[in-house]
């Protein structure tokens, strides 16, 4: 089996493992703190998303893009010298930044988050945005190099020491203050990112150990590595204020359209805290193929073998509507109904069906941008990601104080649309593919919306007839499996014709690498 297949496979067993981990995970989570509670939870997030582009995201970018492009080259002592630099320049950023962020704690709790509950876990996201940094630059290197069971592993422990450590901590010392409660997390956050950036930095040593490097190219190393943070990590800053405005905004529409605040920080809560993160669950997948995509695409692209992305490009396309829509679709049915049933709260599922769309033409954008990421257009990726997230800002804007969370819901597919569209024009220009849009969206997307309709009249019936939830579900599950590949049969497609031509291709890409 081939490195690329293989890395793949891991990449996305790890991925659905910490999908599932950090969904009962936010599941225990709801039902310890409450929707209020966690819908400040969820404005801490941005934050912190904020402080790892100003002084990681950039960084870690170019560390998977180099180690990829210099271990091709066989300079694997300027792989070594490009992970110091990038930590150094890591350390430079993030602890002055760190001291300002704990010294004006108050300012950025009232007046840039709106609510000053969330001064104690802003605080605490200092350490663990240090411990962060180092545990991501040093994974991002493993990535590069093909060696992916050294993250994997400690990315598969890190879920489990991260879900045990926020939940005991809460179950030791709860009843507390929602600011209070909210520190806990985070505080459960820094226990669990100590134990990643410790074992992944002695991981990395212990690899260079046993295959010392040979001198490094220092000047090439250096320049190259500003090269690509400084404009990526840029970008990602603009990008991340818009994210972090959108996010602040939403409770805050809520209650110009009328709502209390208490209500509004609950809705808040429960749609990104509980359904979006249940929509997530299948995308592992999608995040498994893009961290073996960008440095696979980076080597080739080194290599000077760009023609090979178009076939790889056009398989992951097909791939990722094969997978990803009928899990959108089924989640779409009964979604709401298990998750009422999981976190215990009516709300959880409504409107799910725009947010599944949203989802998966989310899932279309990060796997295409991640593939500009891989051809070394790091600057397109940042800039359609920027304008889909000013899509979703302006509908958060106009459309939330009026719709409520129908307009947040209907930004969503817009930000979607505009992030994948962009991204898909920037791909087909870089690698001279030619479109295939029945292949990539329309056969698989038709499939999926007849494999649903028939898995709703199921579940409906089932449910009237008293059958147990948990069955019905599962019921549906397998009858939509069988739907879906016979929808797709009906339109001249074989799943396991494609999924072997899939692997075939990744084993004779890894058989040439």
């Amino acid at each position: 089996m081939s490195t690329l297949l293989a890395g793949t496979l891991l990449l996305t067993a790890t991925g659905l493992f910490s999908q599932v981990v950090g969904f009962l995970y936010r599941m225990m989570l709801s039902r310890l703190i409450g929707a209020e509670t966690m819908g400040l939870y969820q404005l801490v997030m941005p934050a912190y998303s904020m402080l790892m582009s100003v002084t990681a995201v950039g960084l870690t970018v170019a560390v998977s893009t180099l180690s990829a492009r210099y271990h091709a080259l066989e300079d694997d002592g300027t792989v070594k010298a490009v992970l110091r630099r990038a930590l150094g320049g890591f350390f430079l950023l993030a602890v002055p930044l760190g001291i300002a962020v704990a010294a004006l704690s108050d300012p950025i709790s009232v007046y840039l988050l709106g609510d000053a509950r969330t001064r104690l876990g802003v605080v605490l996201l200092v350490p663990c945005v240090l411990l962060t940094g180092v545990e991501n630059l040093h994974k991002h290197c493993f990535y590069g190099i093909g060696r992916v069971r050294p993250p994997a592993a400690v990315e598969t422990a890190e879920q489990l020491i991260r879900a045990g450590a926020v939940l005991g901590l809460l179950c030791a010392l709860l009843p507390r203050s929602a600011e209070e409660t909210v520190g806990i997390i985070v505080l459960g956050m820094v226990f669990c990112e100590v134990f990643s950036a410790c074992a992944l930095t002695l991981l990395f040593r212990r690899h260079w150990r046993r295959f010392p490097p040979g001198p490094a190219r220092d000047g090439v190393s250096r320049r190259r590595l500003f090269a690509i943070a400084l404009p990526v990590g840029c970008t990602s800053l603009l990008g991340t204020v818009l994210g972090c405005a959108n996010s602040v905004l939403i409770p805050a529409k809520l209650v110009e359209g009328g709502m209390a605040l208490s209500e509004a920080m609950s809705e808040f809560g429960v749609i990104c805290g509980m359904t979006l993160p249940m929509l997530a669950l299948p995308t592992g997948f999608i995040g498994a193929l893009c961290l073996v995509m960008v440095p696979d695409l980076s080597r080739r692209t080194a290599q000077g073998d760009r023609r090979a992305a178009g076939g790889f490009l056009d398989r992951v396309l097909s791939s990722t509507s094969l997978l990803m829509a009928p899990a959108m679709a089924l989640l779409a049915v009964v979604g709401p109904t298990v998750g009422r049933a999981m976190f215990r709260d009516g709300r959880v599922g409504e409107l799910i069906l725009p947010l599944a769309v949203g989802t998966l033409l989310g899932c279309y954008q990060s796997v295409l941008s991640g593939a500009l990421n891989g051809l070394g257009l790091q600057g397109r990726a940042a800039r359609n990601a920027i304008l889909s997230d000013a899509a979703q800002l302006v509908f958060t804007f106009f459309a939330v104080p009026r719709w409520g969370l129908a307009g947040f819901a209907a930004g969503l597919v817009a930000s979607g649309l505009v992030g994948a569209g962009l991204n898909l024009v920037s791909v087909l220009r870089a690698a001279a593919l030619r479109p295939k849009p029945f292949r990539w969206f329309v056969r698989p997307v038709l499939a999926a919306l007849f494999m649903g309709l028939w898995c709703n009249l199921m579940f409906r019936v089932m449910l009237d007839a008293g059958c147990a939830e948990g069955w019905s579900a599962l019921a549906c599950a397998g009858l939509g499996a069988v739907l879906y590949a016979a929808a797709l049969l009906a339109q001249g497609l074989s799943v396991n014709v494609v999924i072997a031509r899939f692997g075939s291709y990744l084993r004779r890409k890894g058989r040439v690498s």
